[in-house]
């Protein structure tokens, strides 16, 4: 047995039948023992810190997720050092090998490397955070997880206006499909994206109702303005750090976020549309409980919801013929 298989030579390089294996001898297979051993007190270090970390902030809070983010991204720079320094004890070899990988890297993995680049500028936290309702790659929803190459969103409908984008969606609200989207961080690079959260957690919305022009435009205007200041977010909810904010970012004026009913002239009926601020979650329920009210106050007042009619208000002649006899009219409409 011991002709067979035997370790031969200072560096004791493994030799089987007369042939030595390049790369197999007793140092490397230290290596690789304290390498194994290494790699999982790392990532078990990593993982008591995960679970350390979501019991002091909770689960999906923005504290935890940097938290995550932070354990996550030291655990691979001290992986990557780690193993970089048990195998490349000579400087010069791991230059080289550095030049070899990033060679292999730039032209095999184009698209990882710039994934991996997006996730850095994420980190700063001024594209969007974990909890954010965004549009990115296509796909609207809330950032549920950020990974080195990838984000996961929890995927939501789209309203009417929109409905026929590009997925089509069969929830016609801003409400979760049950969807779990994945989406590439080298997106940010390539396609705007959109943040219903980050500067400020209020949206701009808006209810159109339409009326006959003869209908008492002023009563009708009166209800759709109580029904928006009733249910939409009102000035002092919003407080004055947040309108400051927004005045200084966007150079609003305060009377902006008050409610307000603007009339558009068409061809059929007055369109009231009321605008208002609603939260960035939660619109449709909001938006149902406006359209109840107002409703339920236009049916109070008498007043009805325009719609497309049409009257008949002739029918041309009406002629029976058989064979056997002429035509003739029998019936003309008024």
């Amino acid at each position: 047995m011991n002709d067979l298989v035997r370790l031969v030579g200072p560096n004791s390089a493994l030799e089987i039948l007369g042939i030595r294996l390049v790369g197999v001898n007793a140092e490397n297979g230290r290596k690789v023992l304290f390498t194994l051993a290494f790699v999982a007190v790392v990532l078990a270090l990593g993982w008591l810190l995960h679970r350390l970390a979501r019991a002091l902030h909770g689960r999906y809070e923005k504290g935890e997720f940097w938290t995550r983010q932070a354990i996550r991204l030291a655990t691979a720079v001290l992986l990557v050092v780690g193993v970089a320094s048990i195998w490349f004890d000579d400087p010069t070899r791991l230059a080289t090998a550095l030049g070899l990988v990033s060679a292999g890297l730039a032209f095999a993995l184009q698209k990882v490397v710039t994934a991996l680049a997006g996730y850095f500028v994420i980190l700063r936290g001024q594209t969007f955070n974990v909890g954010d309702r965004i549009v990115m790659g296509g796909v609207r929803g809330d950032v549920v997880a950020l990974g080195f190459t990838q984000t996961t969103i929890m995927e939501m409908g789209q309203p009417p206006p929109v409905q026929n984008a590009d997925p089509a969606m069969w929830v016609q609200s801003r409400q979760y499909t049950g969807r779990v989207v994945t989406v590439s961080n080298a997106r940010i690079f390539d396609e705007p994206v959109f943040n219903y959260t980050r500067e400020f957690p209020y949206l701009w919305e808006e209810l159109t109702v339409p009326i006959a022009y003869d209908a008492p435009r002023d009563r009708a205007e009166r209800i759709l303005l109580e029904a928006a200041e009733r249910h939409s977010v009102s000035v002092g909810e919003l407080g004055a750090e947040a309108l400051e904010e927004l005045q200084r970012r966007y150079l609003l004026k305060p009377a902006d976020v008050r409610p307000r009913v603007y009339y558009r002239l068409t061809d059929n009926w007055l369109e009231l549309t009321v605008r208002f601020v609603a939260r960035d979650h939660g619109i449709r329920e909001q938006k149902d409980a406006m359209s109840r009210d107002i409703l339920g106050a236009l049916d109070a007042a008498g007043i009805g919801v325009a719609s497309a009619t049409f009257a008949i208000v002739g029918l041309p002649p009406v002629r029976l013929q058989d064979g056997a006899h002429d035509a003739r009219p029998v019936l003309r409409g008024a």
